[in-house]
């Protein structure tokens, strides 16, 4: 019975297999290219030459059709011309296959030959736009000159108070944004405005690189901008930045140049110049100078303060007001550290020769005073076994004798012109652009005296 069953199963899978079978064969037969009322070979040849004899390069193929199948032989300058006119043939209607015969040209003068072609449209084209260059041409010189005869009419700005490196800055730019005016109008006039984008793309790139090779440039260039439209400082003025004191000389597109007091020139970088304190000693004639002074705990510092006070009074070139004055600093371990302040003129006195000569004179002061100016000391008390062999203190003065303040030799303590003729030869000699604006010889003069 078992047996029976699986012999059914076989002749039922083998009838199924002859059926599948029958069906692939009439889907392939279905699948076949009938050709009915194909073109004959002789259209077929005069089609394909038709073709090619209007395709620049493909003048001397030859064609033939036997029975569908094309046979293209002959000469074409490079190989995408060939894979060209295999494709062209391939599309026509009743062919069977094509046999790609043809043979690349290896002479120069054939290479040469499309080159030479392209070259004689681009000529014959730009005679014809010749015209249209020129008026396009002469639209961007025309605007070129418009930009820099507008850069040179800075009076505008100079009514808002710029400085000149800012007005110079603001010139440049006017000019070059109507050159750039000039310069899309004529791509205009020759329908080349897609250029434009890919110009402002390379552009962009191009100032990006730039901006990060050149940043400490930029920053230093855009320092000198604010220091020469907010003017901290003039030409002359003694500024201390960054621990180094001089006179400004120049402030250039890159850097501030100072003259030390000692006739050395120091550049320092604008962005460090703008981006650090600054103390400008210049801006007000009137300067405070300071020095301490530390005397006896013992002493009465009301006479002490009155005596100094009255030295610097006597001393010529110190200001009557603001009025000297006389503070206790601090109390140290042996002395009472006070500090002594008075004030000049800058116009009239020096400040280093003054502050010099105060201190020699409140010493002088002091010492015929009896005025004790003690070093750190230390003080040892030794103890008595008899108690009534002690020396019994001495009582101290309740009060300082007084002391006149005697006249003393003339002291030159006036302005050190020194520096000031090494500086003013210098900046004649100078042949850097300077941004700040010039001293004139009279306010010159009147810093001077």
């Amino acid at each position: 019975m078992r047996q029976g069953l699986v012999l059914a199963g076989l002749l039922w899978l083998g009838s199924c297999g002859s059926v599948l079978a029958q069906q692939a064969d009439s889907e392939q037969l279905a699948s076949e290219i009938k050709v009915v009322n194909a073109p004959e070979d002789k259209a077929i040849a005069e089609r394909l030459s038709n073709i090619t004899g209007a395709i620049s390069g493909l003048e001397g193929v030859e064609i033939s059709v036997t029975a569908g199948v094309i046979t293209l032989q002959g000469e074409v300058a490079n190989a995408q011309l060939k894979n060209e006119v295999a494709a062209i043939a391939n599309r026509l209607e009743g062919v069977v296959h094509v046999q790609n015969q043809l043979q690349e040209q290896l002479a120069v003068r054939s290479r040469l030959a499309p080159a030479a072609e392209k070259f004689r449209e681009m000529l014959g084209t730009t005679v014809q736009m010749l015209p249209l260059l020129l008026v396009a041409i002469l639209a961007v010189v025309l605007f070129a000159m418009a930009g820099s005869w507008l850069a040179k009419r800075n009076v505008l700005l100079r009514r808002f108070g710029l400085s000149e490196l800012t007005t110079n800055l603001g010139m440049r730019f006017i000019r070059l944004l109507v050159t750039a005016i000039g310069i899309l109008i004529a791509l205009e006039l020759l329908d080349a405005t897609a250029l434009v984008s890919a110009v402002l793309g390379v552009a962009g790139v191009i100032g990006i690189a730039l901006g990060f090779a050149f940043r400490n440039i930029v920053e230093n260039y855009l320092a000198g901008v604010l220091l020469s439209t907010r003017n901290p400082f003039a030409i002359g003025d003694l500024i201390e930045t960054d621990g180094m004191t001089g006179k400004v000389m120049l402030l250039t597109s890159r850097d501030t140049v100072l003259m030390t007091l000692d006739g050395n020139h120091v550049r320092i970088p604008n962005s460090q110049i703008i981006t650090s304190p600054m103390t400008n000693f210049s801006r007000n004639p009137m300067r405070r100078f300071e020095f301490t002074v530390g005397v006896s705990v013992e002493l009465d510092l009301l006479l002490v303060r009155q005596l100094a006070i009255s030295t610097l009074q006597a001393m010529p070139g110190i200001l009557a007001e603001p009025r000297p004055r006389v503070l206790v600093l601090e109390l140290g371990d042996s002395t009472v550290n006070i500090r002594i302040l008075g004030w000049i003129d800058q116009r009239e006195t020096d400040f280093l020769k003054a502050r010099s000569e105060a201190i020699r004179l409140v010493k002088t002061a002091f010492d015929e005073a009896g005025i004790e100016m003690p070093e750190p000391i230390y003080r040892v008390n030794m103890a008595q076994t008899d108690p009534h062999q002690r020396e019994k203190p001495k009582p101290k003065p309740k009060h300082m004798p007084a002391v006149a303040v005697h006249a003393e030799p003339a002291v030159d303590i006036s302005t050190d012109h020194s520096i000031e003729e090494q500086f003013n030869d210098e900046l004649r000699q100078s042949a850097e652009e300077n941004l700040l604006p010039a001293v004139s010889d009279k306010t010159a003069g009147k810093k001077r005296d």
